[in-house]
């Protein structure tokens, strides 16, 4: 039975983990940052140097879309974004769990260490 929710409140959600299952639909509503492997990278290298008092925006209960971005059109700031393989992000993506990032969306398969943070902070992987 397929299960459709609308989710305002992730955090609460996730940290209920019975609410959400494989292959639920879910629509999110709230702030969703997009970030790449470069980004990832850059992310990473601040949180050794600074910890996480150095990162652009707080990373507790912080969803990050992993979005390929067109070219944008004449008078717009960006393209069309569609979700890219997350599998690049996969060496920063647990350091970035450990600090307080609950969800991810992207495509694709994630490594063992990726799915073993997910695990241990209690996280969630949204596949697009």
């Amino acid at each position: 039975m397929e299960y459709q929710c609308n989710v305002t409140d992730l955090p609460a959600i996730v940290r209920e983990q019975q609410l959400l299952h494989a292959g639920d639909r879910v629509i999110l509503s709230g702030t969703v940052y997009t970030s790449r492997d470069a980004a990832h990278k850059r992310l990473t290298a601040a949180m050794k140097e600074q910890g996480t008092a150095g990162l652009p925006f707080p990373l507790q209960d912080a969803v990050i879309y992993y979005a390929g971005p067109t070219a944008a059109p004449p008078g717009r700031p960006i393209g069309a974004c569609g979700p890219t393989t997350s599998g690049r992000m996969d060496p920063y993506a647990p350091m970035l769990l450990d600090a307080g990032l609950i969800a991810m969306i992207g495509k694709g398969e994630r490594s063992q260490a990726v799915c073993d943070a997910i695990e241990r902070n209690h996280a969630v992987y949204f596949c697009a």
